[in-house]
């Protein structure tokens, strides 16, 4: 499947979006439903991509650039020039497996702090692809992880509200300058 929004995967200088960190108030607004894929969204999918690979991420949500909309790019292999990003708008999870894993997770809007989320190990997720076409996908182990993680940012929520070790998270955040009063913890 390849993609309409054609981006080299090369770190650029001036990347074209500013990456939002923890603390903004951007990032725990819900992102609102895409009414049209249109030229203007592929252009920020090209954006996002390009502002990804800068970034050296794998993942990145629209509301990390502050932009208010439920739009994800992943690429679990940027260093892989074969590999076609995935492009997930208005993505909903329908189904998830009761089997669990345990995995350290980070995030580009929390640079330098990388600490272990649970989350279902596979999930089955509908979305409309970069040209609207409405997709269902089954995804397990780092691709489930990404989905679900870039899914929370969309939610408001980011991956330090759903670590349970706080006495490792509190540590993590100081080091990298990050006030743990930023953290919205999930019961």
């Amino acid at each position: 499947m390849t993609s309409v929004v054609g981006v080299e995967k090369q770190k650029l200088e001036k990347p074209p979006l500013q990456i939002h960190y923890l603390g903004d108030r951007a990032l725990r607004q819900g992102a609102k439903r895409i009414a049209k894929v249109d030229e203007d969204v592929r252009q920020l999918v090209k954006k996002m991509l390009q502002t990804m690979y800068s970034a050296d991420g794998i993942g990145l949500a629209a509301p990390q650039v502050a932009v208010n909309k439920q739009l994800i790019v992943i690429d679990c292999e940027p260093d892989n020039a074969a590999n076609t990003p995935l492009v997930l708008i208005n993505p909903k999870i329908i189904r998830q497996s009761r089997e669990l894993c345990n995995a350290e997770e980070g995030c580009l809007s929390i640079p330098g702090v990388y600490q272990d989320v649970t989350r279902p190990q596979a999930i089955e997720v509908t979305f409309k692809d970069e040209r609207g076409r409405p997709i269902k996908l089954k995804a397990s182990g780092l691709l489930a992880r990404v989905i679900q993680h870039e899914m929370d940012h969309l939610a408001g929520i980011l991956f330090v509200d759903r670590v349970k070790n706080s006495l490792a998270l509190t540590e993590e955040l100081k080091k990298q300058g990050f006030s743990l009063q930023a953290v919205k913890p999930i019961a």
